[in-house]
């Protein structure tokens, strides 16, 4: 799949889907289903016209890809939004960019989707085109429960891994380079490798996590993953999320770590000393062990 900024399209006839796609989420991939491209938005818009309510992020720019990429569609299309892309009107949005850039013949979107100065566009305003057809795209339920980026934040930020993997149809990941920290695990029998979680993205609640780590040209592991600010040690530095490897021995650092996360095994706890989280350690362990595999 073609990754594109939107100033360097060419125009061509484009079965589009638009939107943010945060999570590419069950939902979106209704709304993505049948498109040759997708248009999105990078920043977040809210991060430019509402940054006190910009949400906590489910994927970065190059997650979101990888997961459009998987739909079969042949091209990403990204705005590089900004204060003055924000300042378009909806129906410039329509003409400038989706007719007169894109070349779309047919658009489809959620049937939340608002656009434009304001957010004044609707999909009202989309179907009345003569240029392209509209296909507009019911919220979309899963186990009876709308599908929204905002609710799976929300089981994100409660440890609910497991079930946000069921609505967006793929586990919750994390990614990050390999940091080095105070090499804490090593000295307990578990070295661990670090990551510093980007504030601007959603991190699952304090507690331990049976996870998949994958990094690029070496392999796939189960983990054993601590999220939180280890309080049996009052280090005092800041949320770190800390992966196990199981079976894994040599050095990630620099390296980018990939973590797939499965189901949460307990909150994050302070024991009366290392030898009792060493014993809880080894608990955790075999029972990541026997879910993940």
């Amino acid at each position: 799949m073609d990754v594109i900024w939107l100033p360097d399209a060419q125009r061509r006839e484009r079965r589009l889907a638009v939107g943010e796609f945060d999570g590419v989420h069950a939902g979106h991939r209704e709304v993505i289903r049948g498109s040759d491209s997708v248009l999105t938005f990078e920043p977040h818009p809210r991060t430019v016209v509402a940054p006190e309510a910009a949400p906590k992020l489910l994927t970065t720019l190059e997650q979101k890809a990888d997961l459009i990429a998987a739909l079969a569609v042949e091209e990403l299309v990204v705005i590089p939004f900004d204060g003055s892309f924000a300042a378009q009107t909806a129906q410039e949005f329509i003409d400038h960019e989706l007719i007169g850039r894109l070349g779309a013949i047919e658009v489809s979107v959620g049937e939340n989707f608002r656009f434009g100065n304001r957010a004044r566009g609707d999909t009202e305003l989309l179907r009345a085109q003569d240029a392209f057809v509209t296909r507009v795209v019911q919220l979309v339920e899963v186990g009876g429960e709308i599908v929204s980026s905002s609710h799976i934040r929300g089981l994100v930020a409660t440890g609910a891994v497991k079930e946000a993997a069921r609505l967006l149809g793929a586990p919750f990941e994390l990614r990050g380079i390999v940091q080095h920290g105070d090499k804490r695990g090593r000295t307990l029998g578990y070295p661990t490798a670090n990551l510093v979680p980007d504030p601007a993205h959603a991190v699952p609640d304090h507690g331990v996590y049976a996870a998949r780590a994958v990094v690029a040209g070496l392999g796939e592991w189960t983990a054993a993953v601590s999220i939180g600010v280890r309080p049996t040690f009052v280090t005092g530095r800041g949320l770190l999320v800390e992966a196990y490897l199981l079976g894994f021995e040599g050095d990630l650092y620099g390296r980018e770590l990939r973590l797939a996360f499965v189901e949460r095994m307990r909150g994050e706890r302070r024991f009366s000393s290392a030898e009792a989280l060493v014993e809880q350690m080894q608990q955790d362990i075999r029972q990541i062990e026997r879910l993940v595999g």
